[in-house]
């Protein structure tokens, strides 16, 4: 049993049976041993090199020092990490650092007192980043969370299988898009890859549409209100069902994964498929899981949507940031403050990790394809955070669940709403 035992205020409904607990065994790994060592415990989703190699490195570093200090590092894949954080909050012992997407789960995580506030203790790291970065992972207030990465989701494209099916220009309208769908089918190419499996990529889509349809203020609202019949919803349903309508996804891709060696990344990283839409990630993602298509590989935002009056400039997105437990070590936040000083992040964006935090940081993208990502960040007149990040998990679940239904040709435009509504309004 741990020399530290974690209290907790409440437990949200969707992370546990019980709404309280009065308190927990932490892990028999973390905190101050009897011979004054401490072991930090730190969880993450960078399974995927350089990601992987590149935090490795860094806890070594650390460790090198501040001798007397044990990184002790757990790397999951993404959906596995979600599954375990679950079961961790209903118990009430979260790692001394772990990977967040901030947004409604860290909410939750707070609200049930687990997780350290980071304003004043990592003030001096806070005020070198982005607000755009930051803004994720602040909840009245307060930051709760260090990002190490953001950026936004658009579509990753094979240079030269667009030319072989004699797509001269990315599309920039929806209508462009499908006609540049057919024309990949067309030429017996799969125009794009997706992990139906796991859900989230695919809620991608419908949420982008959503913002094209509806615009922003729409999700806002909803967010608020708890209502997503708005007609803005139901007609990104319909745009997505245009799409689906199509088949423009690879042969099985309802059991397909993300990241494994026949998912959605490798299907692109070895030009088996045209396209995939997804975050700042991918084009490391892709190279670990399928080896990469080099120079041949692009980057175009999600299009503008015809009739809609959300704007073409405003972007879905977020990144990777690391949360800090409520009772960790002081070593647990010094070691978030490490990895974001200039040097790490500007190691982390040579690397092609993903896209820096640091205010005036842009000079330290090198790849092309990064600059693009980085630049339409930062020219975008509107940003999202993923939905099923952005509201309470239970929410979030229900658009990812039905999304998936939508694509799988088992739920209408209109169940999707009236599905996510009901259970927004269950949490109420």
């Amino acid at each position: 049993m741990s020399l530290r035992r974690r209290s907790l205020m409440g437990l949200a409904a969707s992370a546990a049976a019980s709404a309280l607990v009065l308190s927990a065994c932490g892990g028999d790994d973390g905190g101050e041993s009897a011979d004054g060592n401490v072991t930090v415990e730190w969880w993450h989703i960078g399974t995927a090199e350089p990601n992987k190699s590149l935090y490795a490195d860094w806890a070594k570093e650390y460790e090198t020092a501040n001798p007397g200090v044990k990184i002790k590092i757990t790397e999951m894949e993404n959906e596995a990490f979600k599954s375990k954080m679950t079961t961790q909050l209903a118990a009430g012992d979260l790692p001394d650092i772990f990977s967040t997407w901030g947004g409604g789960v860290l909410a939750q995580q707070v609200e049930a007192g687990l997780v350290k506030d980071l304003s004043e203790p990592a003030a001096d790291t806070i005020n070198t980043m982005t607000e755009a970065a930051l803004s994720a992972y602040q909840i009245d207030g307060k930051t709760y969370g260090l990002p190490i990465d953001a950026g936004m989701v658009g579509f990753w494209y094979n240079k030269a299988l667009f030319a072989e099916a004699g797509i001269e220009a990315p599309p920039a309208t929806w209508t462009e898009f499908l006609d540049a769908v057919q024309k990949l089918k067309d030429a017996d190419i799969t125009p794009i890859a997706l992990a139906g499996k796991e859900k989230w990529p695919g809620h991608f889509y419908w949420t982008y549409l959503a913002m094209r349809m509806g615009g922003l203020q729409m999700l806002q609202d909803a967010a608020e209100s708890n209502d997503f019949t708005a007609e803005g919803f139901v007609q990104a349903g319909e745009k997505l069902q245009e799409l689906a309508d199509l088949e423009p996804f690879q042969e099985g891709f309802m059991g397909a994964d993300y990241s494994t060696p026949d998912g959605q990344a490798a299907l692109v990283g070895s030009g088996k498929a045209a396209m995939e839409l997804m975050g700042q990630w991918a084009p490391s993602v892709e190279k670990d899981a399928g080896g990469g298509i080099g120079e041949d590989l692009a980057f175009f935002p999600f299009p503008e949507v015809e009739g809609g009056v959300g704007s073409g400039t405003e972007v879905l997105g977020g990144g990777n940031g690391f949360a800090v437990a409520e009772d960790a070590p002081d070593e647990a936040v010094d070691f978030l403050a490490f990895i974001s000083e200039r040097e790490q992040q500007a190691a982390f964006a040579e690397s092609g990790a993903g896209l820096p935090v640091l205010q005036d940081s842009v000079d330290l993208v090198q790849d092309a394809n990064l600059k693009v990502v980085a630049e339409t960040v930062a020219t975008s007149t509107g940003f999202q955070l993923y939905l099923d990040q952005a509201y309470a998990p239970a929410v979030g679940g229900q658009v990812n669940d039905s999304v998936a239904e939508l694509l799988g040709g088992t739920a209408t435009p209109e169940q999707v709403t009236e599905a996510i509504t009901a259970t927004a309004q269950a949490e109420g």
